[in-house]
This record gives structure tokens, sequence and C-alpha cells, in this order.
């Protein structure tokens, strides 16, 4: 455990309350600044010894340049992939995340989208709003017989692997970095049984370089059967123009996206919105939602909690 004899955090986002609060206990000192950008925290951040962040800004490496005195960020999330990791690692920064505290979150939410991707739910909801009662036109499937693929087994696929266990499916993962993990949720797998048997597709992995745009057109044509395509990991895993391709061809029935490649990097909106988009929010075969799969009202405490233990098991204030 390190000593900090200056034990700053400077909150660049918005956080549970229990985090503060937590730390100031503990004895650090915990200052935050709403309203300051980018070029604010640079003339700042010298003095700090820790950092808290969600995804406002990105501690890039001219950001770690000036903060000579950093010790650790705390990112409030699972993807890191807005922190320049290599560089910090480099300067000695310990980078903290909290996938943990948001796993249960995204596990019931992409269990909720597969199911109303299953029943045409979404369609059905607007048909009878407006009177219609099609019955026929609306005849879902089950998820019981089907063999549902998890990629990348870690805190989310896992999660999502134990709540399927109820449903009868065959559920089978593949994570190109673990091994060994087969158990009586899921069985662990080869890339050639996730194209030849796959029916529904879960994506769980983070956005690094590998991942970036991983699912594609040849990613895609790669399945012997149709299947059904959920993501609620981060937005460009997919490529949006390809994934339509399918959806035309029939290679892709139904696809169910918490996250769009679109979105800024502070998760909070869309940027340049291309007709692909429009697209997806006109077909029927779409299930849409706002990158909430992890944001709940429970989720917002167990993040904080998870960074709170985290950082106390490193880190004492002088």
């Amino acid at each position: 455990m390190m000593n900090l004899s200056d034990p700053e955090i400077l909150f660049i986002d918005s956080t549970h309350p229990l985090l503060p609060e937590s730390l100031e206990q503990a004895g650090f000192i915990c200052e935050q600044y709403p309203g300051y950008k980018y070029n604010d925290f640079l003339k700042i951040i010298g003095k700090y010894s820790g950092i808290i962040i969600r995804s406002g800004i990105s501690p890039d490496r001219q950001f770690l340049e000036k903060a000579v005195n950093l010790k650790f960020i705390a990112r409030v999330g699972a993807g890191m992939e807005n922190i320049d990791e290599d560089f910090a690692r480099s300067r000695g920064i310990i980078c903290f995340n909290a996938p943990e505290g948001n796993r249960d979150a995204v596990a019931e939410h992409t269990l909720g989208m597969l199911l109303v991707l299953m029943n045409n739910l979404l369609r059905a909801d607007t048909q009878v709003r407006k009177g219609q009662w099609l019955r026929e036109e609306n005849r879902g499937e089950e998820i019981m017989g089907k063999t549902i693929c998890i990629i990348g087994y870690g805190n989310m696929g896992s999660a999502f692997a134990q709540r399927l266990s109820g449903f009868g499916a065959r559920v089978i993962a593949y994570d190109k970095y673990k091994t060994g993990y087969s158990c009586n949720f899921v069985e662990e797998c080869d890339m050639h049984t996730v194209f030849n048997e796959t029916d529904i597709l879960s994506l769980h992995v983070p956005l690094t370089a590998e991942t970036d745009y991983l699912v594609n057109n040849e990613y895609l044509a790669n399945f012997s059967k149709p299947i059904r395509l959920i993501n609620t990991s981060r937005g460009r895993v997919v490529k949006t123009s390809d994934l339509i391709k399918k959806i035309e061809e029939g290679k892709v029935t139904g696809a169910a996206l918490d996250v769009i490649e679109y979105e800024k990097k502070t998760l909070e909106n869309l940027e340049n919105i291309p007709a692909d988009f429009n697209y997806l929010a006109q077909s029927d075969k779409v299930v849409l939602s706002p990158h909430i799969a992890g944001w709940t009202k429970e989720s917002s405490a167990k993040l904080a909690e998870v960074l709170v233990k985290k950082i106390l098991e490193n880190f004492r204030a002088k």
C-alpha cells in the first residue's frame, strides 16, 4: 500500500455521493469543479494524486504529462478506451475501473433486449397502440433450444450467461484471452464452433485496437446460420454499414443495440449522424437503447463501492 503525502483527489465527473464521502472519511481531500473543461483541468491537474473520471474528458498523453503527481486514475465504469493506459503505466500511474459494479445491470438489460427481439415486442407494442391486432405477424421464437454465443467472457459476459441458465438454451462463449472457464452456465468454444452453431450472438468485449469494427462484413459472413445480434459493449465493435447489409441480406434477422458507433466520447449523445443510423431507427428488426445497459440506480452505488475498495486497497492518505 502506498502512502500519499498529498492525498488530494480531483473529481472530473459527477459520481454517486458514496464515492467522495467514503474517500473523505478515509482522509482524502476530494475536490470538484463543475463546468471546467479539458484546458481548465490542464492548469490544475499537477497538484492531484488521483482523479475520478467517467467519460467527460480523455486523460491523454498531454494531460498525463501535466499530471506530475498523479498516482491513480479511477474510471466509474468498465470501459477504459478514453484513457491512454500505456502512457499512464509508463509513468507509474495505476488505472482502476469497476466492471464488477455494473455487470448485473448489463446482464439484465441484455436479457431484456433479447426477449424484446425474440418476441417482436417493440413492433407489437407500436401496432397495438395504433389499434392494430396482428397476432400471426408477430409470432415470436423461444430462447429454449437456441445456441447463444457470448463473445468476451469477463464480468459482463459471465453475468449474462448466469442469467440465461434457466432458459433451456445452449450457451457457448469465446474469449481470446481466457481458457478453462467452462461451468454450469457456459461451454468454452473456439471460433469454428461460434461461426457454425450460433443462433444468437452477444458482444461483451472492451473497445481496443483488436475489437474496433471486429464485427464487420467478413465476420458476419462467416456464420453458417442466420443470427440475431446483441451489442451492449461499445458501438465501434460493430460496423453499422456492414450490419445493415447483413440485415438486408437476411444473414442478421434482428439486432439489439444499446451502443452505436456514432456516440460521442462522452457517451451522452450521438454526433455526425449518417443515413445508416436512420435505417436502424426505422427498422422494425432493430431494438435500440441509449447506452443504458449498465445505467441503473443500483449500479451507480455499486460502481462507487467497487472503486472505493480498489483505491483503499492500494493507497492511504498520510
